[in-house]
């Protein structure tokens, strides 16, 4: 009675065309699919690469509401990360005794394709949603009533930029909230806590954080769940300066996985993506850790640096990372590149650098001091 794994994430949008287009170009997504709601309220354009899809809903007329109202409040933002299950009777069965609160209940939606079953559930608060997904029979590209249509000229000419699939989503929330809402995921979703952070360990001299992971049984679903702990400090912290323009709770950003992140943060950078600088300074420090250790990281450290990305380890294995700037004019979603290498942990060791990378932005902007 578990979720299997991320079936795709949906943005509200107030153009579902343009949005679409630059994560295509920028991320090597293919644009391949589109819903016109029958009354021309709602257009929704689905992209894909590798197993990630990405879906853009927008409203077409100005009485949408339950578009426009979110719009006006968020900007551009993800409204639902949607699950797949075996069994959806059942999970809709557990949401239902732990006093979930259902959106939409179980209907079978069909084309010509085959049909699905498909629920929607309110996430414990804000914004975010959940859309609860079994496959009958449906062998479309999609989902039914999504119709195939053209990839971008331009990003059929720069090619696609290989992604695995989708490692984590991160899901910002206020003080004293986080313990709540991963009871909650264990309860509904049966999601159970796999790893956790503290302000002991994530800290500057202007924010602190506490941080913990709910996943299903295969790691296939990972949720992060971050809050602000508060600070004597002048300085807003990036969870709070996200709930302050994102204007609540809500997903901070997704992070897609890869094999090559060297090359492929190289192309992202050359098509127009805007990555976290990092000093120089971590560099010189990385160097001196890895010399402390027995493992062999095959990627060089020149190659490393010069893409300005963020290691972590074990004495078993490493991952390579690294986070864009914000995807839109509020400071609130980014995206995460991520590769792992036998590690199944979450940058802890880089939390302090990403900090003072992302405090640098803050600064620049003149978000950092409230």
């Amino acid at each position: 009675m578990e979720v299997s794994n991320f079936h795709h994430v949906e943005f509200t949008v107030s153009n579902a065309l343009q949005a679409s287009f630059w994560y295509c170009v920028n991320f090597g997504f293919e644009k391949f699919a589109e819903r016109k709601a029958k009354n021309w309220k709602t257009n929704e354009i689905a992209i894909r690469n590798g197993k990630v899809i990405l879906v853009f809903k927008c409203p077409m007329l100005s009485n949408v509401k339950e578009l426009t109202d979110d719009l006006i409040i968020h900007g551009d933002f993800i409204k639902d990360v949607a699950y797949s299950v075996d069994n959806i009777e059942n999970v809709v069965q557990r949401i239902l005794e732990s006093n979930g609160f259902i959106l939409s209940p179980i209907k079978i939606i069909s084309d010509k394709n085959g049909s699905v079953k498909i629920a929607k559930i309110a996430s414990l608060q804000g914004s975010l949603v959940h859309s609860i997904i079994q496959n009958i029979d449906y062998k479309g590209i999609f989902l039914p009533n999504f119709n195939s249509i053209e990839n971008f000229t331009l990003s059929q000419k720069l090619g696609r930029i290989p992604i695995l699939s989708l490692d984590h989503v991160v899901e910002n929330y206020d003080e004293d909230i986080t313990e709540s809402v991963a009871d909650w995921y264990g309860k509904i979703l049966n999601l159970t806590r796999f790893w956790s952070i503290d302000d002991n360990q994530v800290y500057t001299n202007f924010s602190a954080l506490k941080a913990q992971i709910v996943s299903n049984s295969s790691n296939e679903v990972q949720v992060t769940l971050v809050e602000p702990v508060p600070q004597n400090t002048k300085g807003r912290g990036q969870i709070r300066e996200y709930l302050d323009f994102h204007g609540g709770p809500g997903i901070q950003h997704i992070a897609f996985k890869v094999d090559s992140i060297i090359s492929i943060v190289a192309e992202m950078r050359s098509r127009g993506v805007q990555f976290l600088d990092i000093p120089d300074s971590y560099y010189d420090q990385l160097a001196k850790r890895l010399d402390g250790t027995p493992l062999r990281v095959k990627e060089s450290l020149e190659d490393i640096q010069k893409q300005q990305l963020l290691i972590d380890f074990d004495e078993n294995g490493y991952l390579l990372q690294t986070f864009s700037k914000p995807m839109q004019d509020r400071p609130s979603l980014f995206v995460e590149i991520i590769q792992r290498n036998n590690f199944n942990g979450f940058g802890a060791g880089n939390f302090k650098a990403l900090f003072e990378a992302v405090e640098a932005e803050q600064q620049k902007r003149g978000t950092l001091i409230q």
